[in-house]
């Protein structure tokens, strides 16, 4: 099954320094959908083991799996516009619409 739109949640405006938790979920597809986010248009890079993200200055932790996109501190780097893509193979990937987190 295809998947539907996701519902994405950005809050609007963040304190520099906090934990922020973006979330995107959609239920219909099967099997499961991974998650894409995209900050400004352009996808967001997962994390790995490796130190080529520490040098790029990622201040995040995406995970495809749950949808979510989590920064320890945030920074006035991290305003932007924000949305997230579901796909799961099967039919066209579906994005929510962006919405804008200021810092």
């Amino acid at each position: 099954v295809a998947p539907t739109t996701p519902v994405c949640e950005v809050p609007s405006s963040a304190m520099t320094g906090t934990v922020v938790e973006l979330s995107c979920k959609e239920t219909e597809g099967s099997p499961p959908s991974e998650y894409q986010w995209y900050k400004n248009g352009v996808a967001l890079l997962e994390k790995t083991g490796s130190g080529s993200a520490r040098s790029a200055n990622i201040t995040y932790t995406m995970n495809k799996k749950s949808g979510t996109l989590l920064f320890n501190t945030v920074t006035k780097n991290d305003t932007g516009e924000y949305f997230c893509e579901a796909s799961n193979g099967i039919g066209f990937s579906q994005k929510c619409s962006m919405k804008r987190m200021k810092v």
